[in-house]
């Protein structure tokens, strides 16, 4: 019974080995692949802010322009500071737009820069756990053949009729059992960290492709 649970046990870390490796797109590259994003997002805003700017004071010019070609009666200068007028206010139209997309895109960046870090948080606390039962499985072991060793020492001084040390042995026998069964009290607890840990993970991936295809 023991051997079995080593093995489901095994089996649970050998597959939490394989779902860190195969679920999901995020890592500490996507983490950087987003910052990149979002960089180059505010580089957009700040570039299409200043081409606002320039579009209104472009605006404001062939305004002063036209008002001053009507003044003159130049109906020639007129005609194309109306042209120009119109262009302006496309380009300015224009400008707006590419700036409301970059603040979009900006807002999808930042979402998808937290729901990566969440998973490379989650992988970091799977590979936690893992050790965690490693340790815990190691630590049964030694338990198991600790209380062995106690078992036939106890066996041999009660053969030997020796009371004092058949008490000590018994003690030793007593106190084995309680630190095996500590170390899978905490294997057990370190299990069900994983099993959290994984459903965890597979939430935050598949919000992280919900956020890639939005």
């Amino acid at each position: 019974m023991s051997t079995l649970k080593t093995l489901v046990t095994a089996g649970m870390v050998a597959g939490g080995m394989v779902l860190a490796l195969n679920v999901g797109a995020a890592s500490a590259q996507d983490v950087k692949r987003d910052v990149q994003d979002i960089r180059e997002d505010r580089q957009d805003i700040r570039k299409d802010a200043r081409d606002i700017r320039e579009d209104r004071r472009d605006l404001r010019q062939d305004r002063r322009g036209l008002y001053k070609d009507r003044k003159a009666g130049d109906k020639d200068a007129v005609a194309k500071d109306l042209q120009d007028i119109r262009q302006d206010r496309r380009d300015l139209r224009k400008d707006v737009r590419d700036v409301q997309q970059d603040r979009r895109d900006l807002r999808q960046d930042r979402r998808e820069l937290r729901t990566d870090r969440d998973v490379a948080e989650d992988r970091r606390d799977i590979r936690g756990d893992r050790q965690d039962i490693r340790k815990d499985t190691q630590d049964i072991r030694q338990d198991r053949r600790d209380l062995g060793q106690d078992r036939r020492q106890l066996y041999q001084d009660r053969k030997a009729g020796d009371k004092d040390a058949v008490k000590a042995d018994l003690k030793d026998v007593k106190e084995e059992r309680k630190d095996l069964k500590a170390d899978q009290k905490d294997r057990r607890q370190d299990t069900r960290d994983l099993r959290r840990d994984r459903r965890d993970l597979r939430r935050d991936v598949n919000q992280t492709r919900e956020a890639y295809r939005k």
